[in-house]
């Protein structure tokens, strides 16, 4: 049973690191779990490019096994994750702001059933990751 629901939300910070810093920390998805608590462990499974896989295990849960479906190269990327019906898609943009002066915005759409408690469980650490990730963007800039 398809029960409609729909939840989506945004989070954004800003940052002096260029959007070329920020992107090389995106492209080291095995080092995503050195800034984001969320994840214990992850592995790709080829070159980070629209249709790659990957896993992450977030601490004490399941495995997930997540997609890139997107990959604009210093813009954007979008993966998605399917638990059954539930489909999470989470975009990560990069949106220049002025010589120097970055915007990070993660973007989270989640459909399905239990989307309305999923989506926000799914997004809760994303304020802390953001900032963990300005963090050592900022420390790779100066």
């Amino acid at each position: 049973m398809d029960d409609g629901q729909v939840w989506r939300s945004e989070y954004a910070i800003e940052t002096s690191a260029t959007a070329e810093t920020i992107w090389s920390i995106f492209r080291d998805v095995p080092g995503w779990k050195n800034w984001n608590a969320g994840i214990e462990q992850i592995d790709i499974d080829g070159p980070f490019a629209a249709g790659t896989w990957f896993t992450m295990k977030p601490p004490g849960e399941e495995t997930l096994r997540s997609q890139l479906i997107e990959v604009g190269e210093n813009v954007c990327f979008v993966d998605e994750t399917r638990v059954g019906d539930l489909v999470i898609k989470v975009a990560h943009r990069i949106e220049p702001l002025g010589p120097a002066l970055t915007r990070i915005v993660y973007a989270v759409d989640a459909k399905g059933p239990q989307a309305a408690e999923i989506g926000p469980a799914v997004a809760s650490d994303f304020p802390d990751v953001l900032a963990s990730l300005v963090k050592l963007a900022e420390a790779r800039s100066a």
